[in-house]
């Protein structure tokens, strides 16, 4: 895509469906799903137009994301999987891989914690008040988020393969 009006109006759609997507954040169940596929499209955005496009996408789509969306999914979105998989191509220019994770790891666990630290800001909700079990259960799930944030991982990996060998040459045709 040579032309800027054209990368433009692609980042503007790709913004514009993020935010329909991080609308269904308000279904039950969906508060984690949800920012993740949003976050998602920022990938696209890589792949189409390279890596100074997808962070304007990301902003865009926060400032929607923070006016129309549920708490917590906002969060997510701004404080993570809005920025993490352009974020994802720049760490893994890094040839190793065990830095590649720690950073990726670093990077998870910080977003995570903030997002609840700015929660239990706003709704006063204390893990020490919970007693012993609240301490306990928040590490089982902080435990759980991290297995899952290395599938995320690994899944973006597999959603950008599949992207590039199914919908890229379509894509790249259309705006020839």
């Amino acid at each position: 895509m040579k032309n800027q009006t054209v990368k433009i109006t692609f980042c503007a759609i790709m913004a514009a469906l993020g935010t329909v997507f991080m609308l269904l954040s308000y279904f039950p169940y969906f508060t984690y799903a949800v920012p993740a596929v949003s976050g998602v499209l920022t990938l696209v955005v890589l792949i189409e137009l390279g890596e100074k496009w997808p962070f304007f996408t990301y902003l865009v789509t926060s400032v929607l994301v923070f006016i129309f969306a549920e708490p917590e999914s906002k969060l997510m979105y701004i404080m993570l999987f809005g920025y993490y998989p352009f974020l994802k191509a720049i760490i893994e220019r890094l040839r190793n891989r065990v830095v590649q994770y720690l950073i990726k790891f670093a990077i998870f666990n910080i977003a995570v914690v903030a997002v609840y630290a700015v929660l239990s800001l706003l709704f006063g909700v204390n893990i020490i008040e919970m007693g012993k079990y609240g301490v306990w259960g928040a590490a089982g799930v902080v435990l759980l988020a991290n297995i899952t944030f290395y599938l995320y991982d690994i899944v973006l990996v597999r959603v950008a393969n599949m992207y590039l060998r199914l919908l890229h040459p379509k894509i790249k045709k259309m705006f020839k």
